[in-house]
């Protein structure tokens, strides 16, 4: 469904009709891509050695995910992020992880700065 502002209240909560599990490409592709150094999602022996025992997926993947699983339920009407704020990864995620993003409608209002738009304030 493509929402608009109006179709946006607070306390909504919409969870993706898809789910994304991560494979060994998406973290290699996106590790190396953003040029993060971090062995911890490349090296296999470096791995083995943390207290996981094996690669963490790049947390900016996972966010970037995250994010996109998100975009039908809140954007994909021509909405745009403006801004992010207390980005938590709470849990490891793994190659071989089923993803899946939840959005809850946290605050709606008219832009004071640009007439016709709305701002949507959201917890994915």
């Amino acid at each position: 469904m493509r929402r608009s502002y109006e179709d946006f209240s607070v306390g909504d909560v919409y969870r993706s009709e898809v789910a994304r599990t991560v494979t060994e490409t998406d973290n290699l592709l996106f590790t190396m891509l953003a040029m993060n150094t971090n062995e911890l999602h490349f090296n296999e022996e470096a791995a083995r050695a943390s207290e996981w025992g094996k690669p963490l997926v790049n947390s900016t993947f996972t966010l970037a995910l995250v994010l996109g699983l998100s975009v039908t339920d809140t954007t994909q009407a021509g909405g745009v992020n403006l801004g992010w704020t207390d980005i938590r990864l709470p849990h490891p995620v793994f190659v071989g992880d089923t993803l899946r993003s939840e959005t809850q409608i946290l605050s709606v209002r008219e832009s004071q700065s640009r007439r016709g738009y709305g701002i949507v304030g959201v917890l994915v």
